[in-house]
């Protein structure tokens, strides 16, 4: 049978406007003159411009007012003109500086006397500083909160990108599973997860590709050698890939040959962990509640307590959206209350040193009634995509 993944379309000019207001409602509340977004995530998310960082600043001026001014040295202005008169993005004036102009002086220059200007937190120090020389330091504020109290709920269109990436790399891994042969390396798979990834419309995914394989999955993010795989190998593949800028990151663990008991019986550790994660991630409780869900059962089970080994040695998992790795949290300390339009990995791996780690990834996010998988969890350890073949 053919794979058809959900169909979803860009985020449009409008969404982005509809978010700019937003920030400029906040900035006004918070009685602020602007944000300057750096050459991040957030840069695409309120203008559709996607920048790459460098020495240069190249960013984005919003006003409490709600005006757009993109900032750019003098020999990008056709490039971004090309970029910001796209059918997806948001046009506004661009300020330009030259090579031996200060950018920070310009950026200085559009904020009223007095004014406080709050300041990507994903934006390099260097911009910070700069801007502190310009501006004073007493006049800058971090401008992280407002961001992610945007980022953090996903609108409809978002989601709909956010099910797509994952519904690629989901079948990705299941082709990888019937592929996998005696002898393979490691840098094998991950050429041909990219190829896979590239085929089904979604960006390769060797920028992020884990594949571990034997006691090398003990470690979190996998071992530094092209390892070969062998009969009765425990398997661990963790990837990802981006369809408008929104990533996926699905994780699958299971064994090349046949599971010893010990193996077959922390597999289900960890599955059962997944499910009461996503259990307790109700509309309302905390972020930190979902990592105690799986905490406290692993801890009940005699791993750990905390994140001592054998056990499970990071958070229980992360926000995801433009970036993989976003606010808020399922960690200790992450108070963040649920609401409708989070997402989030579950991924509450168990380590067990020198020997394996299992490590199932999947991720959710908050519908009004609670939470709603993105992707099946794995069916079992023996039939890894069984129920997702089968739906």
């Amino acid at each position: 049978m053919t794979f058809m993944p959900p169909s979803a379309s860009p985020i449009s000019a409008d969404e982005r406007r509809s978010r700019i207001q937003a920030l400029a409602a906040q900035l006004q509340a918070q009685g602020l003159a602007a944000l300057l977004v750096g050459p991040t995530a957030s840069l695409r998310y309120f203008t559709g411009l996607d920048w790459h960082p460098s020495e240069r600043l190249t960013g984005a001026l919003i006003h409490a007012d709600g005006r757009l001014e993109y900032v750019c040295p003098r020999f990008e202005l056709d490039k971004v003109s090309a970029v910001m008169s796209g059918e997806t993005a948001v046009a506004g004036e661009v300020l330009t500086w030259e090579e031996d102009e200060s950018p920070y002086a310009l950026v200085a220059g559009r904020v009223p006397a007095g004014g406080r200007l709050a300041v990507d937190d994903q934006a390099a120090t260097f911009i910070w500083l700069g801007l502190a020389r310009a501006l004073g330091a007493e006049r800058l504020v971090d401008g992280g909160p407002l961001i992610v109290a945007l980022r953090r709920i996903k609108s409809p269109a978002e989601i709909a990108l956010l099910t797509r990436a994952k519904a690629i790399t989901l079948e990705v891994h299941r082709r990888a599973h019937a592929w996998l042969k005696e002898g393979v390396l490691t840098s094998e798979v991950k050429r041909f997860i990219d190829a896979e990834h590239r085929a089904l419309g979604g960006e390769g995914g060797s920028w992020f590709c884990l594949v571990s394989f034997g006691d090398d999955t003990c470690l979190p993010h996998g071992g530094e050698g092209d390892r070969a795989l062998k009969v009765d190998d425990v398997v661990l593949i963790d990837t990802g890939t981006l369809i408008d800028g929104y990533h996926s990151d699905i994780t699958r663990t299971y064994v090349f040959g046949e599971p010893t008991p010990e193996f077959r019986r922390v597999w289900e550790h960890e599955k059962q962990a997944q499910a009461l994660a996503f259990e307790a991630a109700q509309i309302g409780a905390t972020c930190e509640s979902v990592d105690a869900a799986a905490r406290d059962y692993l801890t009940g089970l005699g791993y750990g307590p905390d994140y001592r080994l054998p056990g499970l040695p990071h958070r229980t998992g992360h926000g995801v959206g433009l970036d993989i790795h976003e606010a808020p949290n399922l960690v200790r300390g992450d108070r963040t209350v649920l609401a409708p339009g989070m997402c989030f990995s579950n991924e509450p791996m168990l380590v067990i040193p020198g020997r394996f780690g299992v490590r199932l990834e999947d991720h959710f996010y908050m519908g009004e009634a609670g939470p709603v998988w993105f992707t099946t969890p794995q069916h079992s350890l023996d039939d890894p995509f069984g129920a997702e073949a089968a739906g």
